[in-house]
């Protein structure tokens, strides 16, 4: 572990005393802690006023119950969770989690995460997070849809275009959405279309949306190959996950030149050493919706599937984690640097390891942190806002340029920043420092609220 600064050692320590047990948010608080170490030495008010502490505590955390019906006519009983944790930059945005390891650690973990992510996009929102221990795999459309009723009956006291706009996450897609949105509207008696992000077009949403989060990861890690003068033409690549970021990450590398040979889901992995076809996997997953065996099945020669071991062994020159979080470990890292990995974007949040991280950036491999390389979906979100505020609808054109602009920015001022603490390449500490900044300048400004 990096070394946390002494003057910051005391405010860690109160972090984690206070939030026992939540282990996925004391490691996301640790990496951005072990970056302002260099922030408070050269700019000492933000040490001022308590502010780190107030930073590290969401304004607002709401749980509720779930209740709802199942196809038997049993009632199922979940838990709902949507942590408002920084709304110094704008409303809170960030999506909605439907999955059985949700808990209130976990969406804090990803509401703090998503505070840094969304000041570097340079839009005015906030940093929120949501979801349910919900499991949507095996339900049918009706259990779906009642639970979406159930869930949103609660939320939506809680949320405005000018409060609180979530969107879609694991387990939460187009489907998902309709029926939160649905329900919305028909409460609260509104036609209020910025209240939600990730919509269908035709009631609201934004072209490129759906590939904003693969495509925004894969134009992060273009933008640093191409510091050391390289691109994706021709190098082979691995992408875990086989879900929205994955698919889109894979399409997008196939459309800059390189070879994705490896994709997963929690079944397994499978090697398709000519590329995976991308169409078919679509197919497999979006349309089917079933395991990613069935790719070996219905593709016959030239791929296979492997249940057990880990993605990671598969020899690739870029890396693109894109399905849970702290799904690369040490072990993993170790494996890909000595199979020459040359650069790692993180699709996912935090899917690597704070093992793994150091083991890339020792070997001096380019490696870019979700909170920069992901945040390409929730840019596009807040476009999507912008675009329902002006009763307005971009072509995708448009939106992908605006999403390609905006991913450059991030890469730049990640790395301009790194090296104007001292630190050049180090995309973990410039992400940081650039988020912090904002937020931090703005509630400054604010006073002690």
């Amino acid at each position: 572990m990096t070394k946390i600064d002494e003057k910051l050692e005391p405010i860690l320590a109160e972090v984690l005393r206070r939030n026992a047990g939540e282990l996925e948010f004391h490691q996301a608080v640790i990496e951005v802690m072990e970056s302002l170490g260099r922030v408070i030495a050269k700019k000492p008010h933000y040490a001022d006023h308590a502010l780190i502490e107030r930073l590290c505590e969401p304004e607002r955390q709401i749980i509720f119950r779930v209740p709802w019906v199942d196809d038997a006519g049993q009632v199922q009983i979940n838990r709902g969770f949507r942590v408002q944790f920084n709304s110094a930059l704008g409303p809170y945005k960030g999506g909605l989690r439907f999955h059985p390891s949700v808990n209130l650690g976990i969406i804090k973990f990803l509401g703090f995460e998503q505070i840094f992510k969304n000041a570097l996009t340079g839009l005015p929102i906030g940093g929120g997070k949501g979801g349910s221990d919900f499991n949507p795999r095996g339900r049918s459309e009706g259990e779906i849809m009642r639970f979406c009723q159930s869930f949103m009956t609660e939320l939506q006291r809680h949320l405005g275009e000018y409060t609180d706009v979530p969107a879609g996450d694991i387990g939460v897609g187009g489907r998902e959405i309709g029926y939160l949105f649905g329900q919305f509207k028909r409460l609260t008696n509104r036609y209020e279309a910025g209240v939600l992000t990730g919509k269908g077009l035709v009631y609201g949403g934004s072209r490129a949306r759906t590939e904003a989060t693969g495509f925004g990861a894969t134009y992060f890690v273009s933008s640093m190959l191409a510091t050391r003068s390289m691109d994706f033409e021709g190098r082979k690549c691995v992408v875990s996950g086989s879900g929205n970021v994955a698919t889109y990450t894979i399409e997008k590398i196939r459309q800059f030149g390189g070879i994705v040979i490896a994709c997963s889901d929690s079944s397994g992995y499978i090697i398709d050493e000519d590329g995976i076809d991308l169409e078919l996997l679509k197919e497999i997953k979006q349309v089917r919706r079933e395991r990613i065996s069935q790719y070996v099945q219905m593709k016959g020669a030239g791929a296979r599937y492997v249940e057990d071991g880990s993605i990671w062994d598969v020899p690739c020159e870029v890396a693109m984690p894109s399905a849970t979080q702290n799904e690369l470990t040490g072990k993993d890292a170790s494996t890909l640097v000595k199979n020459g990995v040359i650069a790692v974007g993180e699709g996912a949040n935090m899917p690597c390891t704070p093992e793994a991280v150091r083991i890339f950036q020792g070997a001096g491999v380019l490696f870019g942190p979700g909170k920069a390389a992901n945040a390409g979906g929730v840019a596009t979100s807040a476009l999507e806002m912008q675009q329902n505020a002006s009763r307005d609808s971009w072509s995708f054109e448009k939106t992908e340029e605006r999403l390609a602009g905006i991913m450059r920015n991030i890469h730049d001022n990640c790395a301009e920043t790194a090296e104007e603490y001292g630190a050049p390449g180090d995309y973990v500490l410039g992400a940081n420092i650039v988020g912090f900044e904002r937020v931090a300048a703005a509630m400054t400004a604010f006073g002690v609220i």
